[in-house]
Formats: C-alpha cells, sequence, structure tokens
C-alpha cells in the first residue's frame, strides 16, 4: 500500500483504542497490534521512510486494513494477545515454544486420586500447574506421597462400594502410604484436609503442612504413642530440609513473577521464575524471534502477558529489569534496586544467560569433544536416516548470499569425518548469472566445484547438501547431469525454514526427528556454511570488489546512487521503477538516463 493510497482512507479509521490488522493481497493475516489511538498508530507505517527493512517489507505488503475498536487500551492488549495466539500473522513476534505442559491433576472423584497428566478434560478435576518440567513433576509427587497420605489406587470409592466391603487395603496401606478409606478406615472429611495439604505443598506454602504436623506429634506424643510421634518427626525434618532447599529470599517477599530479557539480533531470551511464598516453584524461559526490530519493553510485556496467561498466574507483582508498559493496573510493577527482589531479578538474568549459552552449544553440536568413535556412529546413522550407499565421511555443503537482492556470492564448506575442513573450504564470486537469480546462481556454482574435481580427478563427496528447497536442489542438479556425474554422489535439498529434506525427483520432504544427531551435524555443516558465506560476503562489499550496476551508467553519479538506494533498498527495486516514480527522487533528467540504460540492458538480453 502507497501513501497516496493509504491517504485516501486515513480519515476512516477511528481515533479510538483498539486493535488493527494488516492483510496483504491474498488476504493472509500478515499483522496484528495494538493502540491507544487507532488512527495515529497506523498512520505512523506509512508516514516515514523506515530504516528497518522488515518494516519496509511489512508496508510494502498491506493491501487491506481492518480494525476493532474496543473500550479501554487495556482490552486492546488483551484481544491482541489473543489474536496473535490464535492466528500466529507473519510480522508478528513468534513464541518458539510448542510443548504440551504436565499438570497434577486432583480427579473429581470420591476420595480423590492426584496424578501426572498432559490433558485437560473438562470433567470437574483441579488441574495444578501447568510446570515446565516432567522431572519436577515427578519429585513433587514424591515428595507428596512421603508427606501426605492418599491413596494411588484406580478403585471406585463410592459410598455404596465401601458399605459393600468390596474391597481390602493393599499394600501401600501397610506401609503407611494410605490411611485405608477403601475399607472405611479413613473418612472423606480426614481425606480432605490431606488434599489441601497437598495444595498447600504445591503453591510452596508449607507453614501450614509443618504446623499440622507439629500438632499431630504433640497429641501422639501426650498418648504416649511414641512410634507414631517418631513417624511424624521424620516428615517434619522431611518437610525442613525441602523448605531449607526451595526457599531463596525472605517469606516476606509474597507471591511474585520475575521476568529478566536477553537480546541478541533478532531474537530475544526471556525468563520466568514463578515465586509463592518465598519458594521458587516455577522456572521457564522461552526464545522469541522479533519481526519488526520491536523495541526490549515491548517484547517483555508480550511476553509477561504469554507467559502469565500459560501458567495461570495468580501473582498481583510482577518484577522487571525496567520499566514497561502493562495495561493490567491492578498488577504491581517492580524495578529493584537492592534487597531480596534485586537478588530474585539477578538470579533471572543469570538464568536467562545460561539459557542462551547452552542453546548456542547445542545449536553448534560441538563434535570436537567427541571421541572418533561416537563420530563414526554419527556418520552411520546419518548413512542410515538418509539411506545412503556409503558413510557420509566427505561432506560438502553450498550456499548463496546477497545484500539486499544484490552482490550474489556463494560459498561451500567441506567436512571430513564429522569434522571441518577449512582447507578444503571454496568462495565463489558469480561470474555468469546477471542480477539476483538464487537457482542460475547454485547451478553455476556446482558445475564450476565438480567441473574441477573431475578434471583433476580428485574424490567426490560421498554427501551434497544444497542450503535450500527444491528449487535451488534442482539447478544443482542440471549442474551435476551436464557433467555426467549421476550417481557419483548423493545431493539433496536442506528448506530453510522447516529444516526439511528434499531428494531430487522426490514430491514429498523427509523430516529426522529434531533432537536426532544426524540432523545436529546437517545443523552443524549448515551454519557453518552461513557463517563462511556471510563473513566472505561482508569482507568483499568493504573491500569495494562489488560494482554496483548504476555505476556503469554514464551521467550518474555516487551520490544519486545513494540517495536511490536508500529510497528503494535494492538495485532489482530500483529496475522497477518508473521514470516517473525515480524522478520524484532525482530528478527528470537522470531519472531518464537510468530507464534508457535499463531499456537497452533488457533488448540486448532478448
Amino acid at each position: 500500500m502507497t501513501q497516496e493510497e493509504f491517504a485516501a482512507i486515513a480519515n476512516t479509521i477511528p481515533l479510538q483504542p483498539g486493535i488493527y490488522k494488516y492483510y496483504d493481497a491474498n488476504s493472509d493475516l500478515l499483522y496484528v497490534g495494538k493502540a491507544k489511538n487507532l488512527r495515529k498508530r497506523v498512520s505512523s507505517y506509512f508516514s516515514k521512510t523506515y530504516v528497518n527493512y522488515k518494516t519496509h517489507e511489512l508496508v510494502h505488503r498491506i493491501r487491506r486494513i481492518e480494525f476493532t475498536i474496543v473500550n479501554s487500551e487495556q482490552d486492546a492488549f488483551l484481544l491482541e494477545n489473543s489474536l496473535i495466539k490464535k492466528f500466529q500473522p507473519l510480522f508478528n513476534i513468534n513464541l518458539k515454544d510448542d510443548k504440551s505442559y504436565p499438570f497434577i491433576v486432583i480427579k473429581n472423584e470420591p476420595f480423590p486420586r492426584i496424578f501426572f497428566t498432559r490433558k485437560k478434560i473438562s470433567d470437574g478435576s483441579q488441574y495444578l500447574g501447568p510446570y515446565t518440567s516432567v522431572g519436577k513433576v515427578r519429585e513433587l509427587l514424591n515428595f507428596i506421597k512421603q508427606n501426605v497420605q492418599l491413596r494411588s489406587c484406580k478403585l471406585n470409592l463410592s459410598r455404596s462400594n465401601i458399605e459393600k466391603k468390596k474391597f481390602k487395603v493393599c499394600l501401600e496401606y501397610h506401609l503407611g502410604n494410605c490411611k485405608g478409606p477403601c475399607e472405611g478406615l479413613q473418612t472423606i472429611e480426614d481425606y480432605d484436609e490431606g488434599v489441601e495439604r497437598l495444595k498447600h505443598l504445591l503453591k510452596g506454602n508449607l507453614s501450614p503442612v509443618i504446623q499440622h504436623f507439629k500438632s499431630e506429634m504433640q497429641h501422639h506424643a501426650q498418648q504416649l504413642e511414641f512410634e507414631k510421634a517418631e513417624l511424624l518427626k521424620k516428615k517434619l525434618d522431611h518437610l525442613q530440609h525441602y523448605k531449607a532447599r526451595s526457599t531463596i529470599v525472605n517469606e516476606r517477599t509474597g507471591t511474585v513473577d520475575v521476568f529478566s530479557i536477553l537480546e541478541e539480533g533478532d531474537t530475544a531470551y526471556v525468563n520466568y521464575l514463578a515465586v509463592s511464598n518465598g519458594s521458587i516453584v516455577l522456572t521457564k524461559t522461552i526464545t522469541l524471534k522479533k519481526k519488526l526490530d520491536e523495541p526490549a519493553d515491548e517484547v517483555l510485556s508480550f511476553a509477561i502477558a504469554q507467559l502469565r496467561d500459560t501458567f495461570n498466574s495468580e501473582a498481583k507483582e510482577i518484577i522487571i529489569p525496567f520499566p514497561i508498559d502493562y495495561p493490567e493496573e491492578e498488577i504491581i510493577r517492580t524495578v529493584p534496586q537492592a534487597g531480596d527482589k534485586k537478588k530474585l531479578l539477578e538470579l533471572s538474568e543469570k538464568n536467562v544467560n545460561y539459557f542462551k549459552e547452552e542453546l548456542k552449544k547445542n545449536k553448534m553440536l560441538l563434535l570436537e569433544n567427541k571421541t572418533s568413535g561416537e563420530i563414526d556412529e554419527v556418520l552411520i546413522q546419518l548413512q542410515k536416516d538418509l539411506q545412503l550407499k556409503d558413510i557420509p565421511i566427505y561432506i560438502e555443503c553450498f550456499d548463496n548470499s546477497n545484500f539486499q537482492g544484490s552482490y550474489p556470492v556463494s560459498a561451500m564448506v567441506c567436512f571430513k569425518n564429522g569434522q571441518p575442513s577449512k582447507s578444503d573450504y571454496r568462495k565463489f564470486n558469480v561470474k555468469t548469472v546477471k542480477g539476483i537469480n538464487d537457482f542460475a546462481t547454485m547451478s553455476e556454482v556446482v558445475l564450476r566445484r565438480y567441473k574441477r574435481l573431475s578434471e583433476e580427478e580428485k574424490p567426490f563427496p560421498q554427501l551434497v547438501i544444497i542450503d535450500g528447497g527444491k528449487g535451488q536442489l534442482s539447478a544443482a542438479m542440471d549442474s551435476i547431469k551436464q557433467l555426467n556425474l549421476e550417481g557419483r554422489t548423493t545431493v539433496i535439498g536442506l528448506a530453510k525454514n522447516e529444516e526439511e529434506i528434499f531428494f531430487y525427483g522426490d514430491k514429498q520432504s523427509i523430516k529426522l526427528p529434531w533432537d536426532s544427531e544426524s540432523l545436529k551435524l546437517i545443523r552443524r555443516i549448515r551454519d557453518e556454511v552461513h557463517r563462511f558465506g556471510i563473513t566472505f560476503h561482508r569482507n568483499q562489499r568493504s573491500k569495494g570488489s562489488f560494482k554496483n550496476e548504476l555505476e556503469q551508467i554514464e551521467g550518474i553519479g555516487k551520490t544519486s546512487i545513494d540517495i536511490l538506494l536508500k529510497k528503494f533498498k535494492s538495485v532489482k527495486n530500483i529496475k522497477e521503477k518508473s521514470k516517473e516514480e525515480l524522478a520524484e527522487v532525482i530528478g527528470i533528467s537522470r531519472a531518464t538516463l537510468i530507464r534508457e540504460y535499463f531499456a537497452s540492458q533488457e533488448d540486448a538480453s532478448s
């Protein structure tokens, strides 16, 4: 949508708070945003030249705008979050989290069972959680079993079944883990008190449970029931130990949510600590992909809303590293400067830094730390997963690189025995392709690489990875066929986004398990060719090795070229502009020179 097209509808945009939705030519939802004043916010997208390329691309794609008016900014915030979660628009922040979280369920039945589940069913049961760690859930259930006597059987303990004496106590009763409600040895009231103690334990509120055990222990001691008193003493010691282990701040801190954020390029990491009565009861770090260079306060506000909703937080206070706009007015926002709350924030920051570094290590798959036997196992597994004829001891990977649709180069990396063989890396300045054409570029560099290997009678790799989808793979195979090298090596395409693997001629892709050693190695090779290609490209630009096509036009100077590139972002976009559009930027005489030059180039190529 151009500024002129927007100006025609600007006065129809409401001045009230609400949400706005941008759609492209195919009516696909591109972006959802919130605003105090819809007209002012939406107009800001069309009233300036964006430095950020992604925002420029968003505005360029917009064909239709829809609005929903709400009563307040808070309502706009809630509606925006709901729509983003439901539709995941292309240019909104992408929440990289698709796990199903475990719950502890208190079953809706007589003498309710307590157990672990990942599925919430609308049957009146109470679900506590969700929790981010299965191990944490199992630890909690084990702790509960040792301190609260609740049944673990699946018997139907209806009143009529108990009165009919249908059941007999099991081993759990004789071990002291159950009070035998199946034989009527425990009342429903007493059992419900145990369930309430369980709820306190899960919320980190240990004081009522400790006080209950102390009262029971004193009662048994007064009745000279010293064995029972000793058993309760052990339970109290266990609880005190658990409390000392989990409480890291003063209990007066109460129940709060703690959030910290770490940004790296287009990626943000947000850590969440849920603190209940001074104990950390949940911790979670998530990854978010920024699409429009959103500021840190906006990303953090978005993440807080998502996390509090996901984990059903009821905390009335959030601890954050800097002030943010958060529309739930009843929520206290604290930016601590010292004390226990500051320590909590520092702990959260420590966790988010650790998460980022661990993620980077896992992504790089440092095979250097593996033994030769372990590396061999990875390569054998890769052979099986891709059904290769030979173990891929020798692998090469190709990738194209360009800058805003200009200056194409390519790079190839080589891995031998699972390790980078940097002496075999190759760089390619594209020679035969005019303009930006990924397919033709891939065809050229693959032809050049394997023509040379053939002429020098050097060995071929067992596996060649083309960083791209079916189009790039097909282009690479055209060159392999031209050299009559079919069957000498296996060539696969690796889709950039979904990590799908394509074989030439197959309609369907394959997906390896995301945590498989085979895919980790492929990722490592793919990331290495990206790094190598981008570094080469950057060095070439800094050396001035690239000649801009505009520099070939007589009468067009550097100042005019810089103005055009700043306005239209790339030579490709400039080629597509009319003389009138160019004249608005650099004047009619220079615009005429440019259009005549490109017209002559088109005539020469036709």
